[in-house]
């Protein structure tokens, strides 16, 4: 059996697919790639946030070269799981065919709490905090989400 084959499809879904998402699905490649092939996308596409690129960056998780997908670019792709990580992906997630298991991790919007900050080191400090909790999250992987270790 091909290694693809035996790795868990997991999709990292926020509205965006500019900053958690994409965070979520850097890590998982640099972290679990063993066992998950992760892929993200948002329900409303932007381009992907800066300050997350240089935030992981600075982990050495590149994502420079990562892009912005919509869930309908994925539609081929049978996934084992979707994970929404904000709420507005979860109040909006689409339904997804065959045996998709689909899980609920809110994270802070970095983006919008760093509208408050005076600094761009301010800013930065908050998407540092968001990227080690959703490292952490994705360390855990699979053995917290329901049904992934069975």
């Amino acid at each position: 059996m091909p290694a693809d084959e035996k790795r868990l499809k997991v999709l990292f879904l926020c509205t965006g697919n500019s900053c958690r998402s994409q965070m979520a699905e850097g890590w998982a490649r640099a972290l679990k790639a063993d066992i998950i092939e992760p892929y993200s996308a948002g329900t409303k596409p932007h381009e992907v946030d800066p300050l997350a690129v240089k935030v992981m960056a600075e982990v050495g998780v590149d994502l420079s070269n990562q892009k912005s997908k919509s869930i309908e670019s994925l539609k081929d792709i049978r996934f084992d799981y979707v994970i929404t990580l904000c709420d507005d992906a979860n109040e909006t997630c689409p339904f997804f065919p065959g045996a998709v298991k689909t899980v609920h991790v809110g994270f802070d919007d970095p983006p919008g709490l760093a509208r408050a900050a005076a600094t761009e080191e301010e800013a930065l400090a908050i998407y540092r905090r968001v990227r080690d909790e959703i490292m952490v999250f994705v360390e855990e992987m699979p053995d917290h989400l329901p049904d992934m270790h069975e």
